[in-house]
């Protein structure tokens, strides 16, 4: 097992951690004006309804996916008589449904946003580092259920399991359960755990508030009295 291989799967997930949290709460505490979607929706709403749905849709299914899969320990499947063959084929089949969703809306918002002049001088650097990098997260997340699909007995997958468990945990050498894992997997978790670097200093960090709106379930009546 090569340095680098240690410190990219053994060392960058706390890293990349540890921006993503205090990164966040240093722009909530003092640039909470920049703390929003940035939506175009005003400037040109040619796709925008359609590109949205498949998009969030695509990647809340995948992240919550990749919660359960990857973190939901091995004993519990067994106990639940889940094998690890049939875990595997519905990941593949779930996630690429998602992937798929996530990758066209995405598409269509990129071309969305280039086919208009407007929506190009109101583009940042962010905007675009933004795109280009969920691009190929996603391509090379759907690239894995090709590499999956030629070994079905979810033995890569349970490795793949051990190693994300290991790290939220902090147990110690988690990068040797994926130390002979397939490039193509390698590649698609360094792109995904540096969504995380990326996450503060973006409009992605609108998300929280996409959650933070689940409150309002529970939020009491506000009352409104006509002016006597």
């Amino acid at each position: 097992m090569s340095y680098l291989h240690q410190f990219v799967f053994g060392i960058y997930p706390y890293i990349a951690m540890t921006i993503f949290v205090l990164g966040c709460l240093i722009r909530f505490e003092r640039e909470q004006y920049s703390w929003k979607s940035e939506s175009s929706q005003l400037l040109y709403r040619g796709n925008l309804r359609l590109a949205n749905i498949l998009f969030h849709v695509g990647i809340l299914g995948l992240f919550f996916g990749h919660l359960v899969g990857l973190l939901t320990p091995v004993a519990v499947w067994d106990t639940l008589g889940v094998s690890h063959s049939f875990k595997q084929l519905v990941a593949m089949i779930a996630g690429g449904i998602m992937g798929t969703m996530c990758l066209v809306g995405l598409v269509m918002l990129i071309c969305r946003r280039i086919s208009s002049e407007r929506l190009i001088a109101n583009t940042t650097w962010r905007d675009k580092l933004v795109l280009i990098w969920l691009t190929a997260t996603l391509l090379l997340g759907l690239t894995t259920i090709l590499v999956s699909s030629k070994h079905l007995d979810g033995h890569e997958m349970v490795l793949l399991m051990a190693w994300a468990q290991h790290i939220v945990t902090f147990r110690g050498g988690a990068a040797s359960y994926i130390a002979d894992a397939s490039i193509v997997f390698k590649l698609h978790l360094f792109m995904g755990m540096s969504l995380f670097v990326i996450f503060p200093f973006t409009r992605l960090v609108h998300a929280f508030s996409g959650f933070a709106t689940v409150s309002y379930l529970t939020r009491a009546w506000q009352l409104v009295r006509p002016r006597c």
